[in-house]
């Protein structure tokens, strides 16, 4: 990489990139994979692109244990906007979580400060290296986080959050044909915690395993694949997939016998989806539409709700979503997510079914929007669902899901998730007595 005319020594573009991605997600808030494709443009190798976004991923879960150690060498403090900060960062991560070499860590980021700060970076870390000092078992959350969430959880929840943040969560992977679970099992490797599910090691080369170019199976947390699970058996029937895009869910219930319509705001996203389908060789309808505003000629026999939310479940595998969302993002979501789900509701037929699904923690977005789609709608019921999961992710009472970080804890855990079942009233049928 060329910078201000002068080429970087070996190393240092990677590490470059991996400043650009801290700067994009802590000081201008913008989620790192938006900006990672731009963060990594002068970077050639692939496993440079890897290194770039792993020191950046480190540095962002371990964010305020670096800087714990950062200032007990440092007599003043330095802005947390310091570049100065940002480079001793990185150069932890390097020394203490991928274990390079304290010397090449300290001299691929010296040449991306200039002047005093670059005497300040050499003398900090050295004397961190000198002190050998190590970072905790696991990591600390953001304050405003853990705040919400132990109020919301309680304790255990926080804790497993902690160690759940601590290291990139395993790959889970959707297959086409839940018959097949054993075989591909054994194929890949892997275990499954069921039917129709596989899970393998972190940082697996998923393009490279057998069953990925024939359309398999998919990339799909654990949790995410539940909502799709909750409907069943398709075979004759209609949904709606709203918010469709990037497509496991369509897939997931194109593969249940579904006649599937696929509808999302995004052509950049649904045309991932259009290549996720034809990849995997099932079909659904695609739709360019906004979920807001979009009206279909018929009714469904269910419709599917992936509302857009603040994603702090999937902060195993984008920890920058810990440092970039705020109450007042939550509290507007949430707003637009129950406009979204009384819009759906109008879509399900009587006697239909109609499945809500966040990838959030935040109750504002799960249960409290489920229950205020409930009051506001009398015509829809809590709807109870035979589906097979785990126990641990098992149905309540109410028709819902609530995954927590210590869900599937022994086994990998999963993503933080939250899902209800309505179930709408058929007014032409007689009451039961």
């Amino acid at each position: 990489m060329i910078e201000d005319g002068k080429a970087d020594p070996p190393g240092v573009a990677a590490r470059r990139a991996a400043l650009k991605l801290l700067d994009a997600v802590l000081r201008r808030g913008l989620p790192m994979e938006a900006t990672l494709s731009s963060a990594t443009a002068g970077l050639d190798r692939g496993d440079d692109r890897a290194l770039a976004h792993a020191l950046a991923a480190g540095v962002l879960r371990w964010l305020f244990d670096l800087d714990a150690l950062i200032d007990s060498a440092t007599k003043k403090r330095l802005p947390d906007d310091a570049k100065a900060r940002f480079v001793l960062r990185i150069a932890l991560a390097q020394a203490l979580l991928l274990e390079t070499p304290g010397h090449a860590a300290i001299s691929t980021v010296l040449p991306l400060v200039d002047g005093g700060p670059r005497k300040l970076v050499h003398g900090v870390f050295g004397t961190l290296m000198r002190q050998g000092v190590s970072l905790p078992e696991a990591p600390q959350l953001p304050e405003p986080v853990a705040m919400r969430w132990q109020k919301a959880w309680g304790d255990a929840a926080i804790d497993a959050a902690a160690v759940a943040l601590a290291a990139p969560a395993p790959l889970d992977l959707t297959l086409a044909d839940h018959a097949a679970t054993n075989e591909w099992s054994e194929r890949l490797g892997g275990v499954s915690l069921m039917p129709g599910h596989v899970r393998l090691p972190a940082g697996t080369r998923v393009t490279e395993l057998p069953g990925f170019s024939q359309g398999q199976w998919w990339i799909q947390d654990i949790a995410a694949s539940l909502p799709s699970r909750l409907l069943g058996d398709g075979r004759g029937k209609t949904v709606l997939d709203l918010c469709a895009a990037p497509g496991g869910k369509t897939m997931q219930l194109a593969a249940s016998g579904w006649n599937v319509t696929s509808v999302d705001s995004s052509e950049v996203r649904l045309r991932r989806l259009s290549e996720n389908l034809e990849r995997t060789s099932l079909s659904a309808k695609i739709v360019v539409a906004d979920a807001l505003f979009y009206s279909p000629e018929a009714r469904f026999d269910a419709v599917l709700v992936d509302a857009p939310c603040s994603a702090t479940g999937i902060f195993r595998r984008h920890p920058d979503v810990l440092h970039r969302v705020r109450q007042g993002a939550i509290r507007d979501l949430a707003g637009q997510q129950q406009a979204i789900l009384a819009r759906a509701a109008d879509a399900v037929r009587p006697g239909g079914q109609l499945v809500y699904a966040v990838c959030s923690l935040e109750p504002e977005e799960g249960e409290a929007v489920a229950d205020s789609f409930l009051a506001s709608h009398t015509g829809f019921e809590a709807g109870i669902s035979k589906a097979t999961i785990p126990a641990q992710l098992a149905t309540n009472a109410n028709g819902r899901v609530r995954v927590l970080p210590d869900a599937l804890g022994a086994e990998g855990g999963a993503d933080g998730f939250f899902v209800a079942l309505f179930h709408r009233k058929d007014e032409s049928q007689p009451a039961s007595a």
